[in-house]
């Protein structure tokens, strides 16, 4: 079993109480039916910077959040992601395999 890097790009937040009450039951209830599949919960993410050899520049498109899940394989991973909340604010989820290397 491999864990799993689900880094959401885009959407928004929602603009008012209710929507935010809302949208927090439905990231609850995601995260109940991960069940132990569900190794971090994350986290939003705001300003991005990207490095490079020639130096450093902002990064608008950078990732918005993330969280981490476990599961048998990367198929699995996608499957279990497709349940994700944040899909229905309009952003998008890269679902990255991770392994051990030390």
């Amino acid at each position: 079993m491999a864990n799993y890097l689900l880094v959401y790009h885009g959407g928004k937040m929602p603009e008012t109480e209710a929507a935010q009450a809302e949208v927090l039951q439905a990231w609850n209830d995601w995260f109940g039916r991960l069940g132990g599949a569900l190794v971090d919960g994350g986290n939003p993410a705001s300003r991005t910077k990207t490095i490079a050899a020639g130096g450093v520049s902002d990064d608008p498109d950078g990732p918005s959040g993330y969280s981490i899940i476990k599961a048998d394989s990367l198929d699995q991973a996608v499957g279990l992601a497709k349940g994700c909340p944040v899909l229905q604010g309009g952003s998008t989820i890269q679902v990255v395999e991770t392994f051990a290397a030390m």
